[in-house]
């Protein structure tokens, strides 16, 4: 058995959007914007099964005719508007191993809104998986703002201060602690950890970096007309 059969991909995609309604199945580049995410796992050969879980029946039939291995329908309490992520997650690991008939040690998840990552991205992002004391691996960008030094907030007041001031005064952005921006892009998980209790953050949390071009993620018209942008420029044809 090859090491990719151990390994399970996950892609989340609700049918309700607010920023850019119906985006999951939006043409982009001349396919919908999900197929570009399933397309990346597939070209990237690591996985043993690339599943999609969506509350929608049009995404989900979107979702085979580009190539998905599963379809699988999440219930309706892990599909509102407050219901978080890890969740939907941890239901479309249980789901594939249960139809699959087969258990999976590595978990990646990849953002269905993320379309501009490469299968690179993904093999480095594994890669780090091996390194001494990797619980998990979440991926970023370099940070366009900085909160030490021109990132700020304001309290109950009103009053704006820098969000993160450190005992001496930041004057270059050069100076501050390198800061990262979460791309949402790419997150990998060991299966028995997560599974018996869901997370993004513990000591073993590691950071995959990738370079802001294709760390773009939709949330947006302005994103997506960015991105469609972006792939035009890269020879994606449209």
């Amino acid at each position: 058995m090859s090491a990719g059969a151990s390994r399970l991909c996950t892609i989340c995609a609700r049918g309700g959007s607010k920023g850019v309604p119906g985006k999951n199945i939006r043409p982009l580049a001349g396919k919908p914007l999900i197929a570009h995410s399933i397309a990346v796992a597939k070209e990237s050969g690591l996985f043993g099964l690339v599943a999609v879980s969506s509350d929608s029946q049009a995404i989900l039939d979107a979702a085979l005719a580009w190539g998905a291995d599963l379809a699988i329908r999440r219930p309706d309490d892990l599909a509102t508007d407050t219901a978080g992520k890890l969740p939907a997650i941890q239901h479309a690991v249980a789901e594939s191993e249960a139809r699959s008939g087969r258990r999976f040690d590595i978990l990646v998840d990849l953002d269905a809104t993320s379309p501009l990552r490469l299968p690179e991205d993904i093999v480095g992002a594994l890669a780090l998986m091996d390194a001494p004391g990797t619980g998990n691996v979440i991926t970023g960008a370099p940070a366009h703002r900085s909160p030490y030094f021109n990132l700020v907030e304001a309290d109950e007041t009103g009053a704006v201060r820098q969000a993160k001031p450190l005992p001496r005064a930041v004057l270059r952005r050069q100076d501050a602690p390198v800061c990262y921006d979460m791309n949402a892009s790419i997150y990998i998980w060991r299966h028995d950890r997560f599974m018996r209790e869901p997370y993004v953050f513990d000591a073993g949390t590691r950071l995959y970096v990738m370079p802001p071009e294709r760390s773009l993620d939709i949330d947006d018209e302005l994103d997506f007309a960015i991105v469609e942008f972006l792939m035009q420029r890269r020879g994606v044809l449209t």
